[in-house]
């Protein structure tokens, strides 16, 4: 087997590997990988705005804001205009939307976050390396992606929903 092969393997792996557990979440908790990070962004902030989630989550305004209608109709979180700032909106959880959290499976990263906190610096940094080099290679270094392993667009299941 060529490099070439051993390069095109692994990123399968890695792409089946968060396929498989993009589809385990939505059918366990009915929710995406995006939704389940936004929530949890949320349940750490006292009081956040969509540009705030936007910013910490790293994608760009309109996707957080379609994410956070999609947690609103399913009534896991609430945005009420600001008491001392009526220009801002503060996204808050509901009660129902800390059980989703609490019943959810863990997010592909936790368990990758925790290995690779496991490695030597000089590991990260060639493993940080070469990933930007792929997604070079594939055209793809500017592509918008936030911090969390999901397939597609990031409402790609809810989309099929409709």
């Amino acid at each position: 087997m060529s490099h070439i092969d051993d390069v095109l393997i692994a990123l399968r792996r890695v792409i089946r590997a968060t396929d498989l557990h993009s589809r385990h979440l939505v059918k366990t908790s009915g929710l995406t990988a995006p939704q389940l990070l936004v929530m949890q962004t949320i349940r750490t902030k006292t009081q956040t705005t969509s540009g705030e989630l936007a910013n910490e989550v790293s994608v760009s305004q309109a996707t957080v804001t379609t994410i956070l209608d999609r947690l609103e109709k399913k009534q896991f979180i609430q945005r009420e205009r600001s008491q001392e700032d009526k220009r801002k909106v503060i996204v808050t959880l509901t009660d129902e939307g800390l059980d989703a959290i609490k019943e959810s499976p863990q997010p592909l990263q936790e368990n990758f976050i925790r290995q690779f906190q496991d490695l030597h610096d000089w590991e990260q940094t060639q493993i940080i390396s070469s990933l930007q080099r792929v997604a070079q290679m594939m055209d793809a270094q500017h592509i918008d992606a936030s911090p969390v392993l999901d397939i597609g667009e990031l409402d790609r299941a809810e989309e099929t929903k409709k």
